[in-house]
């Protein structure tokens, strides 16, 4: 299904022009009535819907995978301890085996070295203590505190919002999807915004089934590509989870050749690392690294949920290797050339 009459390793293949009001910077009032711009890869159409519509292109026996990640306020503001300097500071991911350790994303880096204390919180509630430093402001960091470390980050920290957001989210249940429930994301897996219990329950009475796996989103997903060949861009390790349940339900649907729709490209990635990896579906626990982009071949999904995505960002590429890049661009002209929102609080799109 993919066109190669273009380099595709070249990273501004993955282009587009976006005017800036198009960029969501808050989420719609009601979850279910954002756009929905539905692409038919057999037939190369689109049909421009609410999502509400969703249900309609919803058949019995589909089976839709979602991410139950859930976000939690990982940035902090706090200062160098000897100097006062303003660090801003994102948790990424807990290191296995190693109490209170995290790999942590760091504003300012560079005045961040091996035994700099970060002070957070105006009486000290938390400490990051850097203990290893790594490239592209990425530093090990052992944090020290009192109680329960989420309890502290109740507290003391943000929701992550990504940087092209300006304004204040209000309520930061909104940053989240209404079955968010594993806690580890440094980042939300934004294609679930659009749906609601109500949703659900109509896909259920329709006949389709619902199953749940967890990837915590980190730099694996969100930090932008830096090279000019894609084959140069080194992904980030993101971990994952899959119950016996829902391998038993996937590897049954499989069989017998029903629909498996991924909700979001976090969802999408973490099929597809899965079955991969074991060529089926499978209890199972790790960490992925899985780049995808045109020429990769879709064992696991038949159809996906998902967002309109950065320019030259590897969820971009992803969408393009599940159709093809041409028809991506095309759909997102279209869907500029109508006014959709676009990136995490903006509209989403179905390709079937």
């Amino acid at each position: 299904m993919n066109n190669f009459n273009y380099d595709i390793f070249d990273i501004n293949q993955y282009d587009y022009n976006l005017p800036e009001e198009l960029i969501a910077q808050s989420p719609a009032e009601k979850r279910d009535f954002s756009k929905l711009l539905v692409l038919n890869r057999a037939n190369k159409t689109y049909e421009d819907k609410f999502f509400y519509d969703i249900v309609d292109y919803i058949r019995p026996g589909d089976v839709l995978v979602r991410n139950n990640t859930k976000v939690i306020p990982a940035r902090l503001f706090g200062v160098k301890e000897e100097t006062n300097a303003h660090v801003e500071l994102l948790l990424l991911h807990p290191i296995e085996g190693e109490e209170n350790t995290y790999e942590v994303l760091c504003g300012n880096a560079k005045v961040i070295k091996e035994g700099t204390n970060i002070i957070i919180g105006d009486n000290k509630e938390l400490i990051a203590t850097c203990i290893k430093t790594k490239d592209e402001g990425l530093r090990i960091m052992n944090l020290t505190y009192e109680g329960i470390l989420m309890e502290v980050l109740e507290k003391l920290g943000h929701m992550p919002l990504p940087p092209y957001i300006k304004s204040q989210l209000h309520e930061n249940n909104r940053y989240q999807t209404v079955y968010a429930k594993i806690e580890g994301s440094a980042a939300a897996p934004t294609a679930g915004f659009h749906f609601t219990e109500d949703i659900f329950d109509k896909l259920l009475k329709k006949g389709a089934t619902v199953v749940d796996v967890t990837l915590h989103v980190g730099l694996g997903t969100f930090r932008p590509v830096k090279v000019s060949n894609l084959k140069d861009h080194i992904m980030h390790e993101e971990e994952y989870f899959m119950s016996k349940e829902t391998a038993d339900i996937l590897n049954k649907a499989k069989k017998e050749g029903r629909r498996i729709i991924a909700i979001g490209t976090t969802s999408t990635r973490t099929l597809e690392t899965i079955i991969h990896k074991y060529n089926e579906f499978k209890e199972c626990h790790g960490h992925t690294s899985l780049f995808i982009y045109p020429g990769f071949k879709f064992e696991a999904v038949n159809a996906m949920i998902t967002n309109f995505h950065l320019p030259k960002s590897t969820l971009l590429m992803l969408v393009s290797a599940f159709y093809n890049k041409e028809e991506i661009i095309k759909a997102y002209n279209h869907a500029i050339k109508n006014n959709y929102r676009f990136f995490s609080f903006g509209d989403a799109m179905f390709i079937e």
